[in-house]
């Protein structure tokens, strides 16, 4: 399994299925990633899934990032989406220190039926925080291509859904890449967003630490299988000159990051189902793995900010 700083990916391609399910395994109770001047360091997290002694939520501003929750899948991969939803769900509900927000990067739903964002909405009137939506692809299926997201969570949003807000010092930046998706093929974001993003930008010094969140990554995880935005290059390069940025997303249902400078790039667990390595299968989609070892694949993701500095530590915790 490769791991470098400076631009590598921290990925798993080219493993066997077999190898593939040992660095599974032993991501565990998931990694925290403390990041200064750009480059990220690891701290393993205990099998109970405890923060390593002298990292405290408490004294710093964190959110929670939740993607892929898929609910209406029945699938052999995992036919308890919902149960899977309410345990990430739980484990938020347990952190130590109340989140300040909720990420949920896209995939709420898994057909885009009205009954299915009504299931999940209930589900999340549990959770301690305001969340923040993006779509996923899974969640423009109806005949309006995102109208009935669109009614639940785009009120003041711009455009086809994108938006900003400020928290705690903190830029958050929601773009949307999902609605020209085809199978197989790199999204975009299309030139009205990106002259949108660019304006939005004009009034954050470069000092604010910024957060991007989508569905798809904006960076090319794995071409072959459409893991990327087209048109994402555009984007990163209007952040570039910011001194802390970290570009969240979900689409890929497990944990790769890359750092180049000052940004990062962290794709998360979801909480439905796992997905291949890139290049691992033949093709994306739900995979099945034995019924103990489904927790230790999915899973939220916790950030925090650094007082008197602006590096952010990533937290994934799997539901084991």
């Amino acid at each position: 399994m490769e791991n470098k700083t400076g631009g590598k990916l921290i990925s798993l391609e080219n493993q066997s299925r077999r190898d593939f399910l040992k660095c599974s395994a032993w991501a565990g109770a998931g990694v925290v990633w403390m990041l200064s001047g750009g480059i990220p360091k690891a701290f393993a997290l205990d099998a109970a899934g405890n923060l390593p002694e002298g990292i405290s939520l408490a004294d710093n501003f964190h959110f929670v990032q939740i993607s892929d929750s898929h609910i209406g899948f029945n699938k052999e991969a995992n036919p308890e989406p919902i149960k899977t939803l309410q345990e990430a769900i739980g484990r938020i509900n347990a952190l130590p220190s109340k989140p300040s927000l909720i990420l949920h990067t896209g995939d709420i739903t898994h057909l885009s039926k009205a009954e299915q964002f009504d299931t999940a909405a209930e589900i999340f009137k549990s959770l301690p925080a305001q969340v923040h939506y993006v779509p996923g692809e899974h969640d423009t299926l109806d005949e309006g291509g995102g109208k009935l997201f669109l009614e639940r969570y785009g009120k003041g949003t711009k455009g086809i859904g994108w938006y900003s807000f400020d928290d705690h010092g903190v830029h958050f930046i929601a773009l949307i890449n999902v609605l020209n998706f085809q199978q197989g093929q790199m999204t975009s974001l299309g030139e009205e967003q990106l002259k949108w993003l660019a304006d939005d930008l004009r009034a954050v010094k470069t000092s604010t630490p910024i957060v991007v969140f989508a569905h798809i990554p904006l960076w090319t995880v794995y071409e072959p299988w459409g893991w990327g935005t087209q048109d994402g290059a555009q984007a990163i390069a209007l952040l570039r000159n910011y001194g802390s940025v970290t570009i969240l997303n979900g689409h890929i249902h497990q944990v790769i990051q890359k750092v180049e400078g000052n940004i990062t790039f962290h794709t998360a667990r979801g909480t439905a189902y796992p997905q291949p390595a890139p290049g691992a299968a033949a093709a994306p989609g739900p995979m099945t793995v034995p019924a103990e070892q489904l927790r230790s694949y999915l899973g939220i993701t916790d950030v925090k900010t650094v007082q008197g500095d602006h590096p952010l530590a990533l937290v994934d915790s799997t539901l084991v």
